[in-house]
């Protein structure tokens, strides 16, 4: 894993410590008949996954004295803090749509009550709002009969919303309403939220676990290897893929440009262009490239086209934002609004062939609201599934102020400080862009 802010080598064993309420002393009443070892499905609290595998770092941190930092492996423990005969628990999305947001209420409600048997569990309407009387938003009876099919749809029956709370409100209702564990599902700035409402719990003494699932679309969560919603959007960029290169085939000189999600991680992008293998272009956030000038990207499709007399482009949303002028406005989670890279291009790739007199037939196509509402793929109603029940297994023994993550093949427990304001991003010198680079055959549009 290769990440923009911190190298992983500085995480200390002490960082990744995560949080309880209390000490858990009640004998789980996990439903385990069926196995013949009861015992062989509870994870111990000592079990933990490395968060560096590289064995040269591994070997220097040792030498140095130093202990390589790891994680809790998720899972359902033997001993567990809250009586679930008692429990009442609260699940709010946050944030903007993702494929798999049902899947989460869904694993989680259902592992409440079947794995636990715990049958109050409210959703919260309308993300952080829901929380605030001002809004005069009814809650919502979750159970096992509610959610049994809303994995089939897409968005999320809860509703969403962005911008922030206030933190006294949002404590005020869960004591009001006797909630003990708060589920959050959403990105960087509900994972934000969520460390500052458990902060806040924590300093009035309050025994409410908060626990995050972290989602974007963008595959972007600090120190989380995969997201749920990531292999969806993929899977729909790719069907986008074909329609453009079908497209830029059809004609003299076809363009088939395609405008991808990516706010500051180029991740979809990337990852679509190495599955269907039939992309000329790739432009992240991460990568710099000129528009003008004998190396510009602009030149080089020129080249391409006098060659192979077609192209098919990929741009990130968060791509080329150097080329616009002008302070930019955050929404209300406080994201950056980008300026739209797809249709700037698409005038300056028509303006420029214009100018050289050449036919051009540019085909434009953004998919960005249908990849983000669809319902999950296969993949991530399977993974879904590992994160909601996950995130119940951690709750109910107690533990707080954590994001449920995957790292190295495992689903881990993730400190929120250690992730919160932070972003993974694509590094130039790492395989998946060395992968892109030979896929696509784009060179270095710097001049």
């Amino acid at each position: 894993m290769e990440y923009e802010y911190v190298d992983t080598d500085q995480i200390d064993i002490e960082d990744t410590k995560i949080l309880e309420l209390g000490e858990p002393k009640i004998s789980s009443p996990f439903a385990l008949s069926d196995l013949v070892n009861r015992d062989a499905r509870f994870v111990p609290e000592a079990k933990r996954v490395l968060i560096e595998i590289d064995p040269d770092k591994i070997m220097k941190l040792l030498k140095e004295g130093k202990q390589p930092a790891s994680f809790e492996i998720a899972g359902p423990r033997k001993k567990i803090y809250f009586d679930p005969s008692k429990l009442r628990c609260a699940i709010v999305t946050c944030g903007g749509l993702c494929p798999g947001l049902n899947d989460i209420i869904r694993a989680i409600v259902l592992e409440l009550y079947y794995g636990y048997g715990v049958n109050k569990v409210y959703g919260i309407k309308y993300g952080l709002q829901g929380f605030i009387p001002s809004y005069r938003y009814s809650f919502v009876d979750l159970s096992p009969k509610t959610v049994v099919s809303i994995h089939e749809r897409g968005g999320t029956i809860l509703g969403s919303s962005r911008g922030e709370q206030d933190i006294d409100e949002i404590i005020d209702c869960l004591e009001r309403e006797s909630i003990g564990i708060v589920f959050m599902i959403g990105g960087d700035g509900t994972i934000k939220a969520a460390s500052k409402i458990a902060d806040s719990i924590l300093a009035k003494g309050l025994k409410i676990s908060v626990v995050a699932i972290p989602k974007t679309i963008d595959n972007d969560i600090y120190l989380v290897s995969k997201s749920f919603g990531f292999d969806t959007a993929v899977d729909i960029a790719t069907k986008a893929i074909t329609a453009a290169h079908n497209e830029a085939e059809g004609y003299p000189n076809g363009v088939g440009l395609i405008k991808l999600m990516g706010r500051d991680s180029g991740f979809i992008a990337a990852t679509a262009a190495l599955s269907q293998m039939d992309v000329n272009f790739v432009l992240i956030p991460e990568v710099d490239f000129d528009l003008e000038g004998p190396n510009g990207f602009l030149a080089t499709l020129e080249q391409r086209l006098n060659h192979r007399k077609h192209a098919v482009i990929i741009v990130a949303e968060g791509a080329g934002q150097k080329f616009f002028e002008g302070a930019r406005e955050k929404d209300p989670s406080g994201n950056i609004k980008h300026h739209d890279i797809g249709l700037f291009l698409k005038d300056k790739i028509n303006s420029y062939f214009k100018g050289k007199g050449m036919e051009l037939n540019l085909k434009y196509i953004d998919p960005s609201y249908m990849v983000r509402s669809l319902p999950a793929n296969a993949n991530d109603h399977v993974f879904c599934g590992f994160l909601g029940r996950d995130a119940v297994h951690a709750g109910i023994a107690g533990k707080t102020k954590l994001l449920i993550g995957y790292c190295n093949e495992q689903v881990v427990h993730v400190p929120l400080e250690l992730s919160a304001g932070k972003r993974k991003i694509i590094s130039p010198n790492s395989k998946l862009w060395h992968s892109v680079l030979e896929a696509t055959g784009q060179v270095l549009m710097k001049n």
